[in-house]
């Protein structure tokens, strides 16, 4: 029998209660809607997973209309299906979790197992909507936050690794680049998460400062061209990364301070 979820908010109140998120953070994520948003990702239950040790790879990719406009939705699909057959080829596997959400707030799966996890496909991937590049980074953070929680509680040692993919600027969040920069520096201080972002050219977006003004530090920016070659260069640096931090504490270390495609 499965267990049940623990409640989002529940995990993040007590996260704040134990140092890991600032009042600044707790502010930000105490929005009703955030935490059900929160609670959509989290997937299978700590208590379901049989392994000494949990890395949680977390995907943040772009639906926006300007992918499709520039012919881009196959790249992103191939370079997220990437990620997810470089972590089913490592032999850590057993003890790597994906979650991947969509930049408009679509769950594609919430955490689960790599060997469940769903890959992108024309079925479940039409990139035409706008660019709630802040509101969905404080959502996707909040959920990493919170099953990383959920799994201290029960014992066991977890590490994370998160992507936000995007090819704008913000358009259409209610919030500001500093709440995410807030929930950023928290898990910064504990040295057990990487949060890496990229964004592809669209000819005006300077995307080093927007993401530098979202807390994530500058060895784990990348900023490319929006071609095939390029995307697909990314996400393989990405996939890189996501493997070797998963293959040990002091690898996630090292991984962490080197940037990407660390080796």
């Amino acid at each position: 029998m499965s267990a049940t979820a623990p409640n989002a908010n529940q995990l993040l109140k007590t996260a704040h209660k134990e140092g890991d998120l600032s009042m600044a953070s707790m502010q930000v994520l105490g929005n009703i809607d955030i935490g059900n948003q929160i609670q959509a990702g989290l997937g299978i239950a700590a208590e379901d997973v049989q392994a000494s040790e949990v890395v949680l790879v977390t995907m943040l990719i772009d639906d926006s209309g300007s992918i499709r406009f520039g012919n881009n939705t196959q790249h992103m699909k191939d370079g997220h299906n990437l990620v997810l057959a470089s972590l089913t080829g490592s032999k850590q596997k057993d003890g790597v979790l994906a979650h991947t959400r969509y930049l408009n707030g679509k769950v594609l799966y919430p955490y689960t197992k790599i060997d469940d996890a769903l890959k992108m496909d024309s079925q479940n991937y039409n990139p035409d909507g706008g660019t709630p590049l802040y509101d969905q980074s404080v959502v996707v953070l909040g959920t990493v936050l919170a099953k990383t929680k959920e799994f201290e509680d029960a014992g066991v040692p977890v590490r994370s690794v998160t992507l936000i993919a995007s090819d704008g600027a913000d358009e259409h969040s209610h919030g500001r680049a500093r709440d995410v920069k807030s929930i950023v520096s928290d898990m910064m201080s504990k040295e057990r998460h990487i949060v890496a972002a990229m964004g592809f050219e669209d000819g005006h977006t300077d995307f080093k400062k927007v993401f530098s003004e979202m807390g994530i530090r500058d060895e784990w920016i990348l900023t490319l061209g929006n071609s095939p070659k390029e995307i697909r260069k990314a996400f393989q640096l990405f996939s890189q990364s996501a493997v070797q931090a998963s293959k040990s504490g002091a690898s996630f270390s090292k991984t962490a301070l080197g940037g990407f495609g660390t080796p």
